[in-house]
């Protein structure tokens, strides 16, 4: 009884949060106090954008321009354009509204799409329609309307496929009944075509290519109910299709659930290539591809931790660095912290984006706000 009530409590909460009304959402502070952010030295931040509520997602258009989806109920989509090229937002423009958390976003020859819940559309010729979008057009919506982790991020991958996850909608459970729980999926740009990639995944928010290698490497928030310091998050690679991943059996390197971990061992599964903080929430991630950074960043992989929940002592809520030897992780360090002062919270990041210049940019949708962080020597 007791697992059911915690796992109910568990559902409630995340759905909660997953559905919340903008009307909800924390008031938006006038000044963000960057004053707290830590960064390694030479690097500064500043504000891209303000008034960007519940900001997640990124993606940006070769000419620049920012599209930014959101994860409530009924969300909304926003663009920021820099025609004026000052690296800072020009304005946020409403896009679209009334969608069903539309956390992801990409950018495709002209095409903004958007991914919901269940269906992903497409906004075509969407440069020359800021203020006046067009009539999407749905391309895709064939995928679970289940709420629990429903929420997708979304990106082209460098075979020019679209791919998008499935969360499994529940904490931890096993859900045969449909073989997309629990995945990422690729597709054909036009929707056609849908297949599995990868599965054992519980719930991955972020996902990028190594540049060099082309190779898919992604985040996976761990289950929760099984203390402060169980199980980490994780940060997986994927270089070819068809691998599982583990969950709900195995957590980590070798894990084993105590609920369902007998079933299977963790040698049947691919272990996590780095094990993050314990309840962190890794979110977005990208490698650097920019030529801003020293050169130590290069090719090297940025990790967005909105944040634990549910932790007795708050975790996360700040920018991660996990260092590369060619595939091999070396490292997972530091890179910005601040958006936490004691166990009380102003910001919470969500993703990270290269920009065209070199920049990295950072959502956070608890301020509302896009950030950006250079390097100066």
């Amino acid at each position: 009884m007791r697992k059911i009530i915690l796992a109910f409590l568990s559902l409630a909460v995340s759905v909660a949060i997953a559905f919340a009304d903008e009307s909800s959402l924390p008031a938006l502070s006038k000044s963000l106090p960057l004053e707290f952010i830590q960064l390694p030295p030479g690097f500064k931040i500043e504000i891209y954008a303000e008034n960007v509520p519940n900001a997640r997602s990124m993606t940006v258009s070769p000419s620049g321009t920012l599209y930014v989806g959101t994860r409530v109920a009924s969300g909304n989509v926003y663009a920021i354009p820099d025609r004026d090229k000052d690296n800072k937002g020009d304005k946020v423009i409403f896009l679209a509204g009334g969608l069903r958390v539309p956390n992801g976003v990409a950018f495709k020859d002209g095409a903004l799409y958007i991914a919901e819940i269940y269906r992903v559309i497409r906004f075509d010729d969407i440069e020359n329609h800021l203020n006046d979008p067009p009539k999407p057009v749905v391309i895709n919506e064939s995928f679970s309307k289940e709420g629990h982790h429903g929420w997708k991020f979304m990106a082209f991958g460098p075979d020019g496929l679209l791919y998008i996850p499935v969360g499994m909608p529940c904490n931890v459970c096993e859900r045969d009944d449909d073989p997309r729980f629990g995945s990422i999926l690729r597709m054909n740009p036009d929707g056609s075509d849908l297949k599995l990639f990868a599965n054992g995944i519980r719930n991955t928010v972020g996902f990028d290519w190594h540049p060099a290698t082309r190779e898919l490497w992604f985040t996976d928030n761990g289950r929760d109910m099984m203390g402060d310091d169980l199980p980490p998050d994780e940060l997986n690679y994927a270089p070819k299709s068809g691998m599982n991943f583990g969950f709900p059996y195995c957590h980590g390197k070798e894990i084993s659930d105590p609920e369902f971990g007998a079933k299977l061992p963790c040698s049947d599964f691919v272990p996590a290539a780095v094990e993050l903080g314990p309840h962190v929430a890794a979110l977005g991630m990208r490698f650097y591809t920019g030529k801003m950074f020293p050169q130590e960043y290069q090719n090297q992989i940025f990790i967005a931790e909105h944040g634990s929940w549910n932790r007795s002592k708050k975790i996360g809520y700040r920018v991660m660095r996990v260092t590369l030897e060619g595939n091999t992780p070396t490292g997972y360090e530091v890179f910005a912290e601040g958006w936490k002062q004691g166990e009380k919270v102003w910001g919470r990041p969500v993703d990270v984006l290269v920009m065209p210049d070199g920049a990295l940019l950072v959502s956070d949708d608890h301020a509302g706000a896009i950030y950006r962080i250079t390097y100066t020597k």
